[in-house]
């Protein structure tokens, strides 16, 4: 593009014109490439691409705009040139040094010392075309604008400096891609990609993207338009025999085209296709009949705009307005199936008279200016560039600033105002450029839906925004029902390598298969399955589905369950026994039987041991700070007052019987006053251990979660397990002294000699006890509270037992026998 200067003075420019802007567009399709293997022949070009015409138009049109606005560029008339590249990288790379040497394609040997002809390009539409671009006149400060190149390659200002573009980098687009597939659950994808810097880029990132969202890519196939239908039939071949049913398709739509035209007589099984926006917006893609099978497509496209006035200025397009254009003759047979020049085969004559207006084609689509309004923005970035350039050089006071004006600089001016542009298009689209030369990333999610004609339409049902926060920047529209390819029924079709484990089970990778792809194996106890099987925290364990953690079963020894419940009824017999007992022994407290057994310690013996029935009970219930204490110290300071009544009966009938003896008084010093001293001496000293226990590191109540995982056992501590075997040891090195002594009197010669009943009771206490170690320290849980009840009261019955029952058994059944001669007799010896 150039523009001439009705007032040179402005600018001092040396010329009357100034090249100033270029579009770059390919029209046509090109059907090979060289093999090489010979001398090369001319690129040849085949059927016109409308698409591309239209962006050509719509720089004329923004042009003309321009030029006829009094706003911006005022007395200033903007030109353009436009090349043909026929997507060759090499034909775009001739164009570019055709520009910077006044249309010459060959460097001279002046070419690096005069001004280039041109100040501006815009194009390519195609990513490789461009970099060949830029990479030509990048070390000329020309700067290159494109409304078509998305490949995130570009980017780059190492490699390329000048360029810049209004179209969003594909690095946004595969991103957006990436999130889409994961949204709807498709782990499991196929890829195709051109086979140039665009698809390879934007495939590269995306599927970078993709594995960080735990997408796996089943293959990855590329291609390119030229390539022969033994590769298309490759690659259509990979898709047949995979099992993803989703194929994500980075391909331009030049590629695509040849691509779908070799699938389309297959065979295969419907797909969930997602594009680029290369082919997701192009209506001859969708209006081809043999291409239903990409029914409910979906992928990112650029978003609409309008254009008054844009639809009439295409349709007045006329070859007789430009008989010299080649291009626009070409493009009228095109678009009405005619010829100009008569021949032999069946096609219409061309008359001139036909109206562009009742034809409908990717031409004078202006519904959904898309691609093409980015052509028209990068016309405007120039033109807003040059505007501010001219401004700025209207407000210089030194008018020697200008005289010295070097028209070498001018492409880097243009370059540098055009960084730093920033304006509102009339399509209402905010245009600047941020450090990398790229506009502001802004998509519209399009599905393709079918319309009430039964034609595919692109409706849109999303937008990906980069200018908004992180976590909002993909909006999917809930309102708008997504139409997606229906597979085996379904909806939404399922892509996944493996399904998902069922609830319990966790995710085992398979050997030699990506990370989608897995079995499920059932988790243990205690653990939950997310991404992997998790272990609940300590107080908590896995529910039987093994989906959540609920908090542990706490148990202890209640008074509601059987166990306790008998435990409660023995010791309740214990305790109404012992009650019983003393009422017999108090209603016949004055007859012999009772005074010769020491009916004062008999009865303390009794009320000890109906303490010691009573104290079992505390042992029951949910242990608390009060109840933990209580118990062991109750048992113990109750045990000893028991064993010290058993004690002091055995040392009053050794005394007894050694008062008989002829000279002794020995009775003198154990009197009732003595026994009582001894009771409450023996029992003391238990109550001061018990104290010191209680004060320096008493029990208290703790969850063991040691001895069942999936359950918590509440129980006492001991807190000082010194404190526990210390009352535990008293008790027994009392049981083991009144167990001696009374051995030491069972043959003494009495008709009713309590020493050997006393010898019972010690001998089945001490072995209660003595059995008791090992079950308590072996039992889990609530049983070690159980086996320390059942030793209380089993020793208690024993006392109780032995003691107690052949008294009553003569006081109730032979009271013939309750008389102080028959107490007083002699009996023969009798081994114990």
């Amino acid at each position: 593009m150039y523009f001439n200067m009705d007032n040179l003075i402005i600018l001092n420019f040396k010329s009357s014109s100034f090249g100033f802007h270029y579009l770059k567009n390919e029209y046509h399709f090109r059907m090979f490439i060289h093999p090489f293997n010979s001398k090369p022949i001319p690129t040849s070009c085949i059927r016109l691409n409308l698409h591309e015409f239209q962006f050509a138009q719509m720089l004329i049109f923004a042009t003309e705009e321009i030029n006829n606005s009094t706003d911006l560029l005022p007395n200033i008339t903007l030109g353009y040139q436009i090349y043909d590249a026929c997507s060759s990288v090499t034909l775009a790379i001739r164009s570019g040094m055709a520009l910077m040497n006044g249309y010459e394609e060959t460097l001279a040997e002046t070419s690096c010392s005069k001004p280039p002809l041109v100040q501006a390009i815009v194009g390519e539409s195609g990513s490789s075309p461009s970099i060949g671009i830029a990479s030509t006149v990048g070390p000329f400060n020309i700067p290159v604008i494109s409304h078509f190149s998305t490949c995130a390659c570009l980017s780059d200002k190492k490699k390329y400096p000048t360029f810049l573009r209004t179209i969003p980098s594909d690095y946004y687009q595969s991103r957006a891609l990436a999130q889409l597939v994961k949204l709807f659950g498709w782990t499991w994808v196929g890829a195709i990609r051109s086979r140039n810097d665009y698809g390879n880029s934007g495939m590269a990132t995306f599927i970078e993207a993709a594995q960080k969202h735990g997408i796996c890519i089943e293959y990855s196939e590329s291609f390119f338009r030229t390539d022969p239908r033994e590769e298309f039939q490759r690659v259509i071949e990979v898709m047949k025999r995979s099992t993803a049913k989703v194929v994500v398709a980075f391909v331009a739509q030049g590629d695509l085209i040849p691509f779908l035209n070799e699938m389309a007589p297959h065979n295969m099984p419907e797909l969930q296709w997602v594009g680029s926006e290369s082919w997701i917006t192009s209506r001859s893609i969708a209006e081809t009949k043999q291409f239903n099978f990409l029914k409910g497509a979906l992928g990112f496209a650029i978003t609409k705009a309008k254009l008054d006035g844009l639809w009439d200025f295409l349709v007045n397009v006329h070859p007789s307005k430009s008989p010299n254009n080649s291009l626009v003759k070409e493009f009228w047979e095109t678009s009405f199936q005619c010829s100009f020049e008569k021949s032999q085969n069946t096609t219409a004559l061309c008359t001139g008279s036909e109206n562009l207006s009742t034809v409908q084609n990717q031409y004078t689509a202006v519904s959904e200016l898309r691609i093409s309004s980015k052509v028209y923005t990068a016309v405007y970035a120039i033109a807003n560039s040059l505007h501010n350039i001219i401004e700025d050089e209207k407000s210089l006071t030194n008018k020697s600033s200008r005289a010295d004006f070097n028209p070498l600089k001018a492409s880097i001016m243009v370059l540098e105002y055009l960084k730093k542009v920033r304006f509102t298009a009339k399509t209402g689209e905010k245009v600047y450029f941020d450090a990398k030369g790229d506009p502001a990333a802004r998509y519209e999610l399009v599905n393709w839906q079918p319309g009430e004609d039964k034609t595919l339409q692109f409706r849109p049902v999303g937008v990906y925004d980069t200018s908004l926060p992180t976590n909002h920047q993909f909006i999917l529209n809930h309102e708008k029902s997504i139409n997606c390819n229906v597979y085996n029924g379904l909806h939404v079709p399922v892509s996944v390598c493996s399904n998902s484990c069922p609830p319990g089970t966790r995710k085992a990778a398979q050997k030699g298969r990506p990370v989608c792809c897995y079995d499920c194996l059932p988790c243990a106890d205690g653990e939950i399955n997310s991404n992997d099987c998790i272990p609940c925290d300590l107080e908590f364990w896995s529910n039987e589905n093994k989906d959540r953690c609920v908090l542990k079963a706490v148990e202890y020894l209640s008074y509601t369950e059987v166990m306790g419940i008998v435990l409660v009824f023995f010791s309740v017999i214990g305790t109404c026994t012992t009650l019983i007992v003393a009422v017999v022994f108090f209603v016949n407290k004055d007859t012999p039987i009772v005074k010769a057994n020491n009916s004062e310690l008999s009865f303390l013996l009794l009320f000890s041991l109906k303490l010691c029935f009573l104290c079992s009970l505390t042992f029951l219930g949910c242990p608390t700070e009060w109840s933990c204490m209580l118990r062991h110290t109750a048992f113990g300071i109750t045990f000893v007052l028991c064993i010290s009544c058993v004690l002091g009966k055995t040392l009053v009938v050794l005394m007894a019987f050694r008062a008989t003896l002829p000279g002794s008084n020995v009775m003198k010093w154990f009197g009732p006053t003595q026994q009582r001293l001894s009771v409450l001496a023996f029992t003391l000293i238990q109550g001061v251990v018990c104290l010191l226990w209680i004060t320096i590191s008493p029990p208290f109540p703790f969850k063991n979660m040691q001895i069942y995982k999936e359950k918590i056992i509440l129980e006492c501590s001991l807190g000082s397990a010194v404190g526990f075997w210390a009352v535990l040891g008293y008790i027994g090195l009392l049981a083991v002294l009144c167990f001696v002594l009374a051995f030491l009197a069972r043959k003494l010669p009495d008709n009713f000699n309590e020493a050997k009943f006393i010898t019972f009771s010690m001998l089945i206490f001490c072995a209660v006890w003595i059995t008791f170690i090992p079950a308590y320290v072996s039992s889990p849980g609530k049983f070690t509270v159980a086996v320390e009840i059942f030793a209380i009261l089993a020793s208690s019955f024993g006392l109780l037992v032995c003691i107690f029952t052949p008294k009553c058994y003569v006081i109730l059944l032979k009271p013939e026998q309750n008389t102080k001669k028959h107490m007083m007799g002699k009996i023969p010896t009798k081994s114990l």
